[in-house]
């Protein structure tokens, strides 16, 4: 099982800014948030912690699961908004790039930053990292005797372990569009919230990118 969970709100994110590869830190009404949510046991408990590198997930871990020390996953920065970032549509309103973009449905490529494209693939490559962690981590504690069954979704473990992931809204849309047949924009949710998932394709050996299936079974 997986908990997808997007990081808690910036001073940005109060004011409807793109935000991306600006590294900024929690608010302090981020902080109260998620320690809110945390005393109502919003959150499941996890295993294993992976977090995107920046600030705002790296500090939303330390609130939510403070005894774990996460692995870092450098390809879940959030996605490049380019001229766009740290700006607002009140500030973009008039751009002209702007205005394309948003009749292209956010299909375009950001004017000088990522294509959702290749923010996707940077997203797929980490999330593949991160499975042959868990394929290696589980397969040395779980299986006795050489086994190296599913131990995930189809398996016989009575209770799989759960995997935590704190990352951006941008990265927990790219993963379950690209594993959950979800569309993109399907997929947003506010800060500090998630998904709780069940993951089907890790064994103890290898772990074929073709075979993962990410399914949701609850939100968070």
């Amino acid at each position: 099982m997986l908990a997808f969970i997007r990081h808690g709100v910036t001073q940005a994110n109060k004011e409807r800014r793109y935000l991306g590869k600006t590294d900024e830190s929690l608010s302090e009404e981020g902080i109260e948030i998620l320690e809110s949510f945390k005393m109502r046991k919003l959150y499941p408990d996890v295993e294993y912690l992976f977090t995107s590198p920046m600030k705002r997930c790296t500090e939303t871990a330390k609130i939510i699961y403070p005894t774990l020390c996460p692995i870092i996953i450098p390809e879940w920065e959030e996605i490049n908004f380019g001229r766009f970032e740290y700006r607002n549509y009140e500030e973009l309103k008039d751009n002209a790039e702007y205005q394309e973009w948003l009749r292209s449905g956010g299909t375009l490529d950001f004017p000088e930053g990522e294509s959702r494209k290749d923010f996707i693939l940077r997203c797929k490559g980490g999330f593949i990292r991160m499975c042959h962690e868990l394929s290696h981590v589980l397969a040395q504690k779980a299986a006795p005797c050489g086994d190296t069954s599913m131990l995930f979704g189809r398996n016989r473990v009575k209770k799989p372990a759960l995997a935590g992931m704190i990352v951006h809204g941008g990265t927990i849309m790219s993963l379950l569009s690209l594993y959950g047949g979800k569309d993109y924009f399907d997929c947003q949710v506010s800060n500090g919230r998630g998904y709780v998932c069940r993951l089907t394709g890790v064994n103890g050996r290898t772990t074929q990118e073709d075979d993962l299936q990410i399914k949701v079974v609850a939100e968070i």
